[in-house]
C-alpha cells in the first residue's frame, strides 16, 4: 500500500498494489498497521457503508460533528467518480480549501478523509458503486452539511450544474460562511 499526502496533508490518497495476471487481479484494499504506522495515530473503523447511482448524481458536502465525528476510507468498487473534501476546521491554514482526487474501479485509489472534513462525490459513470469505512456510527442529530455550489468553495464538479442530481437535503444545505457548527483547528478528535 503507497499512501500520498495530498495539498491538505491530513487527506491522503491511498494506492494499494494491485497483483494481476490472464485470470484476473488481486488487491489488498485495507490494512489497519500499515495506515496507523502512516498517520501515526489509531482509527477504528467500525461500519462499512456502500451506494450505487448513476452518473450525474452528487452526494455531499456532509460531515458529522462530535461525538460522532467520522473519519472515512472511501473508494470505488465499479465506476468512477470525484471525490472532494473540504478542510472546515476553523483556524486551519487550509480552512475552506478542498482536495479533489478521482477514484475509479480502474486505478483502485481510496482517499482518506479524517474528522474536520465534509466530504462529497459526484458519479461520472452509470452503475457506479461507492464504498466507504467510517470510525463512528450515523448519527441523525449530528449530521450537517454545506452546500456542493458555494462558491467561495469554487469546487470544479466537472459535470454541469444542469448534469447533476441532488438530494433535497443536499439542495438546500447553507453556505460555508453561514455554518455555526464547525470543527476547530488543533483540538485532537482522536482522543
Amino acid at each position: 500500500m503507497n499512501f500520498i499526502r495530498t495539498k491538505i496533508l491530513d487527506v491522503v490518497i491511498c494506492e494499494p498494489l494491485v497483483h494481476g495476471d490472464h485470470r484476473g487481479y488481486f488487491v489488498e484494499t485495507f490494512r489497519e498497521d500499515k495506515l496507523e504506522n502512516f498517520l501515526g495515530y489509531k482509527i477504528n473503523f467500525c461500519q462499512d457503508n456502500e451506494s450505487k447511482s448513476s452518473k450525474g448524481v452528487l452526494r455531499g458536502l456532509h460531515y458529522q460533528l462530535p461525538p460522532y465525528a467520522q473519519t472515512k476510507l472511501v473508494r470505488v468498487i465499479q465506476g468512477h467518480v470525484l471525490d472532494v473534501a473540504v478542510d472546515i476546521r476553523k483556524g486551519s491554514p487550509t480552512f475552506g480549501n478542498y482536495v479533489a482526487v478521482e477514484l475509479s474501479s480502474d486505478n483502485k485509489r481510496q482517499l482518506l478523509i479524517p474528522r474536520g472534513f465534509a466530504h462529497g462525490f459526484v458519479v461520472l459513470e452509470d452503475n457506479t458503486i461507492f464504498a466507504y469505512k467510517v470510525d463512528s456510527y450515523y448519527s441523525p442529530e449530528c449530521d450537517k452539511g454545506i452546500a456542493f455550489d458555494d462558491k467561495n468553495l469554487n469546487i470544479n464538479w466537472i459535470l454541469k450544474k444542469e448534469e447533476l442530481k441532488l438530494s433535497l437535503k443536499d439542495i438546500k444545505q447553507p453556505k460555508l460562511n453561514e455554518v455555526k457548527d464547525l470543527f476547530k483547528y488543533g483540538v485532537d478528535y482522536y482522543a
